[in-house]
């Protein structure tokens, strides 16, 4: 404590000082001292004990930011397979289709399969050459019968003598009669009528490639013949022609 400030304690306590046998009156406080300067750092006291953790805080709100996704860890041995469980109940039975005669779509589909089948099977029986326009298939044996017998082998493969209905199914069929160098008969017949011919079908027909001036057998010749440049030719059926059957 420095001498002022001492001086000034006395004061404040002591009103009035007797020394001497004369009476001394206090006075007004002097002006305070300047502070000193500061000490040195006391030393760091010991780590106290570590306290008990605090109550955990309010959750936040909802949909709040996801926190990042933890690491994935290693991929565990597969499990065992269960115990088969116990059969379910029997469902309630649909309600009822359609008979398949009388489902069109159906019957479409397998009239298709039919077909391709027929031509593959009629194509494999005859082991020689075919000849595809649009959806008809022409194929050949190489072999020259009448037209009886043609029209048996034909039949037996699953098709039927061939026939022509347009002049690209025509150009077909003279392709193989030029390459087997032989007339072939085609699916024509003659009607009731001399002159007049029909599809084996018996329908109308509605194409024809006649070759100059015929038909000209007035009855006597009620089949027809395809000559190497594709014009035709009413014949007896009894000549051997080359076999041509479609499927």
């Amino acid at each position: 404590m420095t001498l002022s400030s001492l001086v000034l304690a006395l004061m404040l306590l002591v009103p009035s000082l007797v020394m001497g046998g004369m009476e001394l009156c206090s006075g007004s406080p002097g002006i305070p001292g300047t502070h000193g300067a500061p000490g040195l750092p006391g030393r760091d006291g010991r780590d106290g004990v570590k306290g008990d953790p605090g109550p955990p805080g309010p959750m936040g709100p909802p949909g709040g930011i996801p926190g990042l996704p933890g690491r994935d860890g290693l991929t565990g041995a597969p499990g065992r397979v269960g115990e088969r469980g116990e059969k379910g109940e029997k469902g309630e039975t649909g309600p009822p289709g359609l008979p398949a005669y009388l489902d069109e779509e159906l019957q479409s589909v397998l009239q298709d399969f039919r077909q391709r089948i027929l031509q593959s099977m009629g194509v494999l029986n005859l082991q020689s050459t075919m000849l595809q326009v649009g959806e008809k298939v022409f194929s050949t044996n190489g072999q020259s019968v009448n037209f009886q017998a043609i029209s048996e082998t034909c039949a037996k493969a699953g098709g039927t003598v061939a026939t022509p209905r347009n002049a690209e199914e025509n150009s077909a069929i003279m392709s193989l009669v030029k390459k087997y160098n032989s007339y072939a008969y085609l699916g024509l017949a003659e009607g009731k009528t001399p002159g007049k011919f029909y599809y084996l079908n018996g329908s109308p027909v509605n194409y024809t490639n006649w070759y100059s001036s015929e038909p000209a057998g007035k009855g006597q010749e009620p089949c027809v013949e395809m000559y190497k440049d594709g014009t035709w030719n009413d014949k007896s059926c009894l000549q051997y022609r080359l076999t041509v059957c479609e499927f």
